[in-house]
């Protein structure tokens, strides 16, 4: 990040005046493709996609020389099951069952690569059908699980992604993921976990999105409040009188979409499809993380109201259920936070030069990324000790405190910035 770009940034936030950040207004009524890597910079994508929270897919020029690209396809473009099942064919891989609904989502089962793949070839032998139903190998986490080395490249633009970077350092857990399903497999509507950005690419295959902007999708809910499953079914189309058409984009092999924070959307392969895809928060949707978060309590509250004044430490098992059902509460919220701003202060006190890094635009993290990551930590943490429900937490234990944490940050902000 530039000074330029920071500048922009915090003269964003700052005329936000603590509101949550949406999305551009007026919605966009199409999605901008990015062609040339060589004429788009870090800055660019800030300034035009990330800050404003709006789509946009990036051509396959930019993902070319991704390892995966070359060994997981074959030269007719289809996915080279020989190599995969070499490769990978013993790893245990989620797959979940596209034909059967089950809430929101669809249920699913576990089986090593080898099995998955027996069964995706007869499918595909079959007419793509298959007794077992229609299955998507979803959520794999190949990073995790197995070495990526030479799979594929983090985009720059996608550097400063904090949710990976914090469960890399505790080493237990991550959020990048690999897909892979035949013609006609699909993920329901949904938001992304946290109310994260993602990034998606096609290995090969290709695929038809769904986007609706935040807020539209309140159009949508049903007389119980529930929002749909399939966007696509003609009779839910037949009454969204009252919703703008989404924004729909056929995704090719190779090229990348980017996906902002809180847009509900809906994805089906129109082919063969291997995708890598990865979550991640950073300082510019934090606020939208936070505010998920407490929507997410208040939600745990309210089904388990009528035992507030009878069960012993409520509270504590409402953060207790919360993590279970989303992942995190708010004092493993609060870790997080902690975890990235003792990362941004280490390297603030050992790059000092105030043009470090602003001409390796996006390719690490120099001073003036740290010092705006500093600036929004210290603005939604302020909103953390502040909640009643956090002052409720027994933050004694907690090293440094969190007033005394959010104190040393906003003293920091103050003395970075004429960096």
């Amino acid at each position: 990040m530039d000074r330029e770009t920071r500048t922009l940034a915090e003269s964003h936030f700052r005329g936000l005046r603590g509101r949550l950040p949406r999305g551009a207004s007026p919605t966009p009524d199409r999605v901008d493709f990015i062609e040339k890597p060589d004429c788009f910079s870090y800055a660019d994508f800030f300034k035009s996609y990330l800050l404003p929270n709006v789509p946009c897919v990036f051509s396959s020029a930019f993902t070319e020389d991704w390892g995966s690209r070359r060994h997981w396809v074959t030269p007719g473009g289809q996915p080279d099951f020989d190599y995969l099942l070499q490769t990978y064919g013993d790893v245990v891989v989620p797959v979940a069952n596209c034909g059967v609904q089950e809430y929101n989502a669809n249920p699913k089962e576990h089986m090593p690569l080898r099995e998955y793949i027996s069964y995706w070839k007869e499918f595909i032998q079959q007419d793509y059908s298959s007794s077992r139903g229609c299955l998507y190998l979803k959520d794999w986490h190949l990073c995790r699980d197995c070495s990526a080395e030479g799979v594929f490249t983090l985009p720059m633009y996608f550097s400063s992604d904090w949710l990976n970077e914090y469960w890399d350092c505790l080493g237990e857990d991550d959020y990048r993921f690999v897909y892979m399903g035949p013609t006609g497999t699909w993920s329901p509507f949904h938001a992304d976990i946290f109310r994260s950005f993602s990034w998606s690419v096609n290995i090969c295959g290709r695929k038809k999105w769904f986007f609706f902007p935040p807020g539209q999708e309140e159009a949508l809910r049903d007389c119980h409040g529930s929002l749909p499953y399939d966007v696509t079914v003609s009779t839910l189309l037949d009454s969204r009188q009252h919703c703008s058409p989404p924004l729909e984009v056929t995704q090719e092999a190779g090229e990348m979409v980017f996906v902002p924070s809180g847009w509900h959307h809906q994805v089906h392969n129109l082919e063969d499809t291997i995708s890598i895809n990865h979550n991640w928060v950073n300082g510019c949707n934090l606020a939208n993380m936070w505010h998920f978060l407490q929507q997410e309590l208040r939600a745990v509250q309210r089904e388990v109201s009528e035992w507030r004044d009878t069960m012993p430490d409520w509270h504590h098992h409402c953060q207790v259920i919360m993590k279970s059902c989303s992942g995190i509460n708010f004092e493993e919220f609060y870790h997080f936070l902690k975890v990235i701003a003792e990362r941004r202060l280490l390297l603030l006190t050992t790059e000092t030069g105030p043009g470090e890094g602003e001409g390796n635009e996006g390719a690490g993290l120099g001073p003036q990324q740290a010092a705006f990551d500093i600036s929004r930590i210290a603005e939604v943490l302020a909103s953390v000790v502040a909640h009643p429900d956090f002052e409720k937490l027994d933050t004694s234990v907690f090293s440094p405190r969190p007033e005394d944490l959010l104190q040393q940050l906003e003293e920091l902000v103050a003395t970075t910035a004429s960096l």
